[in-house]
């Protein structure tokens, strides 16, 4: 791992072991044919230009580029390994300092893993070390709402529905409407379900139980 690269490690709910760690070059191959394989089950829930196809840019450049907003705090970019095999990703987005202090959330992972709690767990790593080992205030997920898997992300983590935007992101080929769910590091403290996203996430996962 770099110097300065950040890698995060949890356990879901139910007791598997996953790990977020930087996207590397000798990834390629795995990270492009686990895309290749569910290209149906992602690609509606894909951002799109909305002034057609952008140009393409290769993987090595991919990587440079999260790489250099990593170090300039602009975003983070991570792979989702389970079992040393790469399931997914996760971004911490649209990184805002200043008076805002928050950042956005999008992630995706593959079919084969879908109902483990790997995505939920992800974004309680993500945003416990957003609030916590970046100072950040807020998270934000921005989901569509016919895409029930998110949506269930959201209310695993008991987040905040703070209602719709039209016409919000350019999503497969259109703009859609999305719901907004947010967390504060107030509504961590205040709300009664715990102080960080996994002890949130547990609560949940111990109410259905």
């Amino acid at each position: 791992m770099s110097r300065g690269e950040v890698s995060l490690a949890g356990t879901t709910p139910p007791g598997e072991q996953l790990v977020l760690r930087p996207f590397r070059l000798p990834d390629q191959e795995a990270y492009t044919a686990a895309r290749r394989r569910d290209a149906r089950w992602l690609t509606p829930w894909d951002p799109t230009n909305p002034d057609g196809e952008p140009p393409r840019i290769t993987y090595r450049e991919m990587v440079r580029q999260h790489r250099a907003k990593a170090r300039a705090k602009e975003s983070l970019a991570f792979l989702i390994e389970v079992g040393g095999q790469i399931v997914g990703q996760i971004n911490g987005n649209s990184i805002a300092w200043g008076a805002a202090r928050t950042f956005s959330a999008g992630y995706w992972v593959s079919s084969a893993v879908a109902g483990r709690w790997i995505a939920p767990t992800a974004v309680a790593l993500l945003g416990d070390y957003g609030f916590g080992g970046l100072g950040l205030h807020r998270l934000e997920l921005a989901i569509r709402p016919e895409n029930t898997a998110s949506l269930a992300v959201a209310r695993k983590l008991a987040m905040r529905d703070e209602g719709l935007r039209p016409n919000f992101l350019h999503i497969d080929g259109a703009w859609r409407d999305h719901r907004i769910f947010a967390l504060t590091t107030e509504d961590l403290t205040d709300d009664g379900r715990g102080g960080t996203f996994r002890e949130r996430l547990q609560r949940s996962w111990d109410a259905q139980a």
